[in-house]
């Protein structure tokens, strides 16, 4: 595994997002909620231009929401589906190479880096984006950026 340990800042765009959302520990919901979104995939492309794959999580609530950017207000969602315009915003981004088995890790260790550099933190959903493809990038080489709102 290999996380940075300093973050640079981005300004995440306003992003059309389709997710399934679900409160409880990540450890049991980030699972259930992915494979829902990924048996529904297929719908949404039918008739929407996915554009990227991410996760929106807040801590305190235990809210954690699997989906997809869009390029534009969805059409023709399966019911099971939500959609939100997310606003985006100011975030300190670290970065993850490899595995998605390393992320349960690899957020602990950016959410202790976060405390210890006194991240000024605002409310809002932290993000994890997930920035390749895993059907055609090696498993060592994926990148995921986990980003903390800041004001």
């Amino acid at each position: 595994m290999h996380l940075t340990e300093t973050p640079d800042t981005v300004n995440w765009p306003e992003t059309h997002f389709v997710f399934i959302e679900k409160v409880g520990p990540f450890m049991d919901t980030a699972p259930q909620a992915w494979t829902e979104v990924h048996r529904l995939v297929s719908a949404v492309a039918e008739h929407n231009q996915i554009t990227g794959y991410m996760s929106l999580y807040k801590v305190g609530p235990q809210i954690y929401r699997a989906g997809v950017a869009v390029a534009a207000p969805p059409v023709d969602l399966p019911a099971e589906l939500s959609y939100e315009m997310f606003g985006g915003g100011k975030y300190s981004r670290y970065v993850l190479t490899g595995s998605y088995s390393n992320l349960p890790k690899a957020s602990g260790l950016a959410f202790q880096l976060a405390e210890e550099q006194k991240l000024p933190l605002r409310d809002g959903f932290n993000i994890e984006n997930y920035v390749n493809d895993p059907r055609v990038t090696p498993e060592d080489e994926l990148i995921t950026e986990i980003l903390f709102p800041t004001v």
